[in-house]
């Protein structure tokens, strides 16, 4: 796992979990106070998980946070700062995941037919109010 943090706070904002980073058994990326939780699970034919239900706990969430799985193909994720600034460029391919925590991103399809998971936490607001677009970005 490679972390990708803010010059400006120190804060994290990304971590890029390579595919072959996948650890046996349960696996999370994330910390407790993320607004998103991100975790891997890798398990042995047989293995049960006990049934459960989640409890209705109030939340109070600051900002959208999201994960990206390449499926398919291959993209580079472009990781800004808090100031927009552009912190680093990461090519991910099939298997690999980004979680994105803070600042900004903007993606760049590198491979015909690339096909993305997106999971983002919602209730989803709408563009306007949930995002502001940085110099030079397309949709």
């Amino acid at each position: 796992m490679r972390e990708i943090k803010s010059n400006i706070d120190g804060s994290v904002l990304a971590r890029y979990i390579p595919e072959n980073e996948w650890g046996d058994g349960l696996k999370f990326y994330s910390d407790d106070e993320d607004f998103i939780q991100v975790g891997t699970w890798a398990y042995s034919e047989g293995k049960e998980l006990l049934a459960h239900r989640h409890n209705r706990v109030d939340r109070e969430v600051f900002r959208t946070q999201e994960v990206v799985f390449v499926y398919c193909g291959s993209l580079r994720a472009d990781i800004f700062d808090i100031d927009d600034t552009l912190l680093e460029s990461i090519t991910a391919g099939v298997g690999d995941f980004i979680v994105l925590l803070g600042g900004g991103h903007g993606y760049h399809i590198l491979k015909e037919d690339t096909k993305v998971l997106e999971v983002k936490n919602g209730p989803y607001p709408g563009a306007d109010v949930d995002r502001t677009r940085l110099a030079g970005g397309e949709s």
